[in-house]
């Protein structure tokens, strides 16, 4: 039997974890990646994450 291991991406740059960390994200019953270059992105403007994670238009970026 084979196993087909996925490999994880950043949802954002599509880089592997074997080229940096990546954090798991769980939203809407579903996981995602996002690397920590990126990470900022889903915090303080997640309106450029629509188109590439599902239901981006309903979050709102962290104001200082």
């Amino acid at each position: 039997m084979n196993e087909v291991e996925l490999e994880h991406r950043c949802l954002v740059c599509n880089r592997s974890s074997q080229e940096l960390p990546l954090l798991r994200l769980e939203y809407q019953d579903h996981e995602y990646w996002i690397c920590p270059q990126d990470f900022p992105t889903l915090i303080h403007e997640p309106q450029k994450l629509i188109g590439l994670l599902p239901g981006a238009e309903k979050l709102h970026g962290h104001e200082h």
